[in-house]
């Protein structure tokens, strides 16, 4: 779930861990042929790079105008009270499928089947009952949020397009800080999203996951070195921050709940990760050291970011860039990479949603089916993003409807559901109970904001309209 992408064993584990779809690729890997915890796992370093691809996502460029919505000293605080909280969630979903593996004799439980077998053994007869329907609400939540994100990359993939292609006839050598000019787009961002359309629906006809490995590396080393650059350009002559209010209006407050929780993206991928490593009790090291990095680097961003560009931070901190030639390669390498990580995440909804429709055809329609789905798929995230051409409100949409419940809300209530029964101390229970209201409020705040900015009028100043800056 990164703009990092993952390489071929990463992505089968995501597909394993979010479906198990009626008929699965036979490439896809189940929870009874998981291979046995020793035996050509993954080492301790594998286990890190893997975390990190998993969280460092494109929520990571948003963060900067997440600071802005929250205060120069209420954000960097809230993002790191957000990201202990978001690793101790995740603790407690490995610790819930560790006791359901035990109790119920399995190799191993994705996160869907955590939630359908802690339903099971619930004491309210209606839960046991609609108990499979935990599993299908997982699943619903993570198509929600994968598509969700290939939303966002069409955004910010046409952003940067149109800042590259309407800039370049006064792009230079020197690289300047940008100034405001009230220029005006000379084509729609809509246009440059109807550009990339017909080449993202070819890229995901790739179906070979040995094949979308290669894209995946690429992505990697253009994501990598744009990065750097991103990091030696804000980390120079940052302004002294007097004029920054410390803590900002609650209501864009709520905006930058839902970017944060956005950017903690890996809950899903802990449970498959900790089960393809050699040493599998070696992963809650792993896992605290790498989402340390993760957060110190999330907190660094975001306020460096914030306190380089001030007022004029932008949805995503590539749209602050100088207008310079090598900055605009910061910005072709990053829509580089997101590019080819479209294919990766959309592969995950596309095998739930896929093996289900061609299963309703005859034989000699499944391909053409096949196709169809995926092409209409990558149509209705263009469409979403055409719709909704405000990359910093889905981000914080996207965060705020289905994030919030897969990193904090259901977590929470699953310790619960699993060891109430068990002589749970009262203070673990208020522990999730608070986590869970948090989360939930969380939600539905977040959510309102988020829809209200949207039917608000487009300041294009605010918005993460190119045309504004030269």
């Amino acid at each position: 779930m990164s703009l990092l992408g993952r390489d071929y064993n990463s992505e089968l584990n995501s597909l394993d861990n979010r479906s198990q779809s009626p008929s699965e690729s036979s490439s896809s890997i189940t929870s009874e042929n998981v291979h046995p915890a020793g035996e050509a796992g993954l080492s301790m370093m594998q286990t890190l790079i893997h975390l990190l691809k998993c969280n460092i996502g494109t929520g990571l460029l948003g963060l900067p105008l997440a600071i802005k919505n929250a205060g120069l000293l209420v954000g960097p605080v809230s993002l790191l009270a957000i990201g202990v909280l978001t690793v101790h969630c995740m603790v407690i979903l490995l610790n819930c499928a560790q006791h359901l593996s035990q109790r119920l004799q399995k190799t191993f439980v994705n996160y869907g089947e955590a939630t359908m077998y802690s339903l099971e053994t619930c004491p309210n007869t209606w839960l046991r009952t609609h108990a499979v329907w935990g599993k299908y609400i997982v699943s619903f939540l993570l198509i929600i949020t994968q598509l969700g994100f290939c939303s966002v990359y069409f955004m910010f993939m046409a952003d940067n397009l149109q800042q590259m292609v309407e800039e370049a006839h006064v792009t230079s050598n020197i690289c300047q800080p940008r100034e405001i000019l009230a220029l005006t787009p000379i084509l729609d961002i809509r246009f440059y999203m109807l550009t990339i359309l017909p080449f993202l629906i070819l890229l995901v006809f790739i179906q070979n996951l040995k094949v979308l490995s290669v894209f995946s590396t690429l992505a990697n080393i253009t994501t990598v070195g744009s990065m750097a650059l991103i990091f030696e350009y804000i980390m120079q002559g940052i302004p002294y921050p007097s004029n920054l209010p410390l803590m900002a209006n609650w209501k864009t407050f709520l905006l930058f709940f839902g970017t944060a929780i956005f950017t903690f993206e890996g809950v899903g991928m802990v449970l498959p990760l900790k089960n393809q490593m050699k040493h599998p009790q070696q992963f809650s090291f792993v896992l605290y050291l790498g989402m340390s990095i993760v957060i110190i680097l999330y907190i660094f961003l975001g306020t460096l970011g914030y306190m380089k560009f001030g007022s004029d931070t932008q949805a995503s901190i590539t749209l602050n860039l100088p207008n310079c030639w090598l900055y605009q390669s910061v910005k072709l390498m990053y829509s580089i990479g997101i590019f080819f990580t479209y294919a990766l995440q959309f592969h995950v909804p596309a095998e739930i949603i896929i093996p289900f429709a061609v299963s309703q055809v005859s034989e000699s329609w499944a391909l053409f089916v096949d196709l169809s789905v995926r092409s209409g798929l990558v149509c209705l995230t263009c469409v979403s993003a055409i719709l909704i051409p405000r990359l910093d409100l889905v981000i914080s949409l996207v965060g705020s409807v289905s994030s919030s419940a897969l990193a904090l809300i259901i977590p929470a209530l699953l310790e619960i559901v699993i060891f109430y029964s068990e002589d749970m101390s009262c203070v673990t229970l208020a522990k999730d109970i608070m986590i869970s209201i948090l989360g939930l409020l969380g939600c539905i705040f977040g959510t309102y904001q988020a829809l209200y900015e949207l039917t608000q009028p487009i300041n294009h100043s605010m918005a993460n309209s190119t045309g504004v800056y030269a």
